[in-house]
């Protein structure tokens, strides 16, 4: 029997009109976005942009990405200490800009991690078959995804907790690299074949830039999804504990420790790896740099311990993603803008049917590895990318207008728990750059597609409020 539309507001009522709980502390917070930011980007990926740009122009291209990613999450620390809900980016639009940019940005941010969710389990499946070929990709694939379920479903705590313990297995993989790297450039430990230039000389061995100049700019795509994720501890201010204290916290030091670990990281192969091995091509583990960099210096069964820490970084990721996706879905739920039910929270505070629906949500990415893998990933790769740009750039504006209003209504910078420094430079500068890189994606042929495919997703979100939600909001 179906219950009435009365039950169902009643249960509603009873279940979800009670904040999501505030279990998330500094840490949790901090290696949060370290682990949505440290991925395959930066232990397959990060040999690619140098191999296109050199050493230097890799160097310049991280930091220049650092800068950005700083001014727009310094954006995000005085809105998301202003107003901590959970999916905060759209609550921002929705109040900021417009109701219906608002709606846009939170589906947006619910498709890039949804659409990348299904690949995150398929390629940690494949790893898992690289050492165990005989057991069905699917078989992981069902393990993984139960599993991240499980976290995601449990508590906030056990989810902030599972979440902690990913991301840490990266991060101690990323600085034992850099340590290691800097004892082999110094010659304090045996390097393979010694031929390599003491020091820092193979920088610049082939000259400063030896492709020019613009493959620094047109790198920046690959090297701003690098510093994606750090959005996420916008999208936890809701279940936050003291948000006016940790959000900031939390924000300056994650931004610092990823520009120290990319740059850091950066520094190392260029320095131990010629800039054209730098990016040896092709996605699998081998070819990663950290892969050969291990081997050179002697640590055994490095392609081993690099396959496991890339699992471990695809199973973070999902993780996160389905937190944020989830959360997104609570909240457009929360304003009425989907049906109640979305919002129903479990016993232990988490929002269940946003988090079964998301499940459901992944399945198109599961099937990337039968339909033609390189083509869905590649695009779902621009679109994760696109997504996250057009994301980043709707936290500036936001904060522009929310800062813009401050000051009319006759507040002062003074009166804000936390404001970012250097108004209105800072969000115009982050707004213009991350606009700058979404043409970037335009100009490349191979995201081309992905680009449109977005362009089509956001009219369709506007088309969609403005026929459904125009006069209920």
């Amino acid at each position: 029997m179906q219950p009435s539309d009365n039950q169902l507001d009643a249960h509603q009522h009873q279940n979800s009109t009670a904040p999501l709980k505030r279990a998330m502390s500094t840490r949790h917070l901090v290696m949060l976005s370290l682990g949505g930011a440290i991925g395959t980007g930066l232990f397959l990926g990060s040999g690619e942009v140098i191999s296109q740009t050199g050493a230097i122009g890799a160097i310049i291209a991280y930091i220049l990405g650092g800068a950005i990613a700083y001014m727009v999450m310094l954006c995000l620390g005085e809105l998301a200490v202003h107003m901590p809900v959970s999916g905060s980016f759209g609550a921002y639009a929705k109040k900021y800009i417009s109701p219906s940019t608002g709606y846009m940005i939170s589906w947006m941010y619910w498709l890039t991690w949804t659409a990348t969710l299904g690949t995150e389990f398929t390629a940690a499946a494949l790893l898992m078959q690289e050492w165990f070929p005989h057991i069905s990709m699917w078989i992981w694939t069902i393990v993984f995804a139960i599993t991240i379920f499980g976290l995601n479903i449990s508590s906030t705590r056990i989810f902030a907790e599972s979440e902690f313990w990913l991301a840490l297995v990266k991060v101690i993989t990323v600085i034992a690299f850099i340590v290691l790297g800097l004892l082999a450039i110094f010659g304090l430990i045996p390097f393979h074949g010694s031929q390599t230039a003491p020091l820092f000389s193979n920088l610049t061995a082939q000259g400063w830039f030896p492709h020019g100049l613009i493959p620094i700019f047109t790198t920046m795509l690959i090297v701003n999804f690098a510093f994606s994720g750090t959005e996420l501890i916008g999208v936890a201010a809701g279940e936050t504990k003291d948000p006016a204290q940790n959000v900031p916290k939390a924000i300056n030091a994650a931004i610092w420790r990823l520009l120290i670990f990319f740059v850091g990281t950066i520094i190392v192969i260029s320095a131990l790896l010629p800039f054209q091995l730098a990016g040896l091509g092709g996605e699998s583990v081998s070819s990663s740099p950290f892969v050969t960099v291990f081997n050179y210096i002697g640590i055994p069964y490095a392609d081993d311990i690099i396959r496991f820490v890339i699992i471990t970084a695809l199973l973070s990721a999902a993780n996160s993603g389905l937190y944020a996706a989830s959360r997104m879905m609570w909240s457009l739920s929360e304003q009425k803008l989907l049906p109640s039910v979305f919002a129903t929270l479990s016993k232990s505070g988490t929002p269940i049917v946003a988090l079964v629906v998301t499940m459901f949500g992944a399945i198109p990415g599961l099937l990337s590895e039968q339909f033609a893998p390189e083509t869905i990933f590649k695009n779902l790769l621009g679109v994760a990318a696109f997504t996250m740009v057009i994301v980043w750039m709707s936290i500036c504006l936001s904060q522009f207008n929310f800062r813009r209003q401050w000051y009319k209504s006759g507040h002062t910078v003074k009166d804000l728990q936390y404001a970012a420094p250097l108004f209105p430079i800072v969000p115009i500068l982050g707004f213009i750059f991350c606009f700058i890189t979404c043409l970037s994606m335009a100009a490349d042929p191979e995201m081309r597609a992905g680009f449109v495919g977005c362009l089509i997703f956001t009219a369709l979100c506007y088309v969609s409020y403005f026929i459904f939600y125009r006069n209920k909001v």
